[in-house]
């Protein structure tokens, strides 16, 4: 699991980020808001914790522009104050936590581990857009009346589609999330199980995953005429 951790103090920050880390995530920090929100959006990480006062850009700031980008993503702030208006404004934005300092790293671990298991442990297993369904246990897909037994590699990509859809998605992005890493071969490769998704979805006329020239993919959902 990515978590993006955004805190000026550089000592502070410096202790929480290989905490963190020796407990098995995936870290990256930034010093200032402007940063957070750049790493935000190249990173695309599982949850963030964002300190409330940072130069450049403050945690609230920063937040709602996160929560407008992906609504879903957890957040976690950090606060040396413990301001019932405060905490009101973060719980607005759509935080999911507040720790306030000083505190012990163990704390944070607890709280991320918590927050990561009701986000996503208990997540759906059906993934729906328009008239097709993607059933991630029995890896099977249903378009109308057609209906297609996925490898566990193709469900992956759709579903990474249909979580970011309307959206276009890098190649190197695609690749590094579902296989792993960015690399020529496997961008073959995925070209090959896109084909095949394209196929998949055809019965659907609502979608389309259209090849973004010298970019990537972007899975369109086209509203239906009334």
């Amino acid at each position: 699991m990515k978590v993006l951790l955004a805190e000026d103090d550089r000592d502070f920050g410096n202790i929480l980020s290989q905490y963190v880390s020796i407990n098995g995530f995936d870290v990256t920090l930034a010093r200032d808001g402007n940063e957070a929100w750049d790493l935000f959006q190249r990173e695309k990480p599982d949850i963030c914790v964002l300190d409330v006062m940072m130069p450049e850009m403050d945690g609230f700031t920063l937040g709602e522009k996160i929560k407008e980008l992906q609504p879903d993503v957890p957040l976690i702030y950090l606060t040396a104050k413990s301001l019932k208006e405060d905490i009101v404004r973060g719980l607005k934005i759509g935080a999911d936590d507040y720790i306030t300092k000083p505190f012990d790293p163990e704390v944070l671990i607890l709280r991320i581990n918590n927050i990561l298991r009701r986000a996503y442990s208990s997540s759906t297993d059906e993934y729906k857009i328009s008239d097709t369904v993607l059933k991630m246990n029995s890896l099977e897909l249903t378009c109308r009346d057609h209906r297609e037994k996925l490898t566990l590699k193709e469900a992956q990509l759709l579903r990474y589609f249909i979580i970011n859809r309307n959206k276009v998605l890098a190649r190197e992005d695609i690749l590094t999330e579902i296989w792993g890493e960015d690399d020529y071969f496997l961008g073959r490769s995925m070209d090959v199980f896109i084909s095949r998704l394209r196929k998949y979805i055809s019965e659907d006329r609502n979608l389309d995953i259209r090849t973004v020239r010298g970019t990537g993919f972007i899975l369109e959902e086209i509203n239906k005429e009334v």
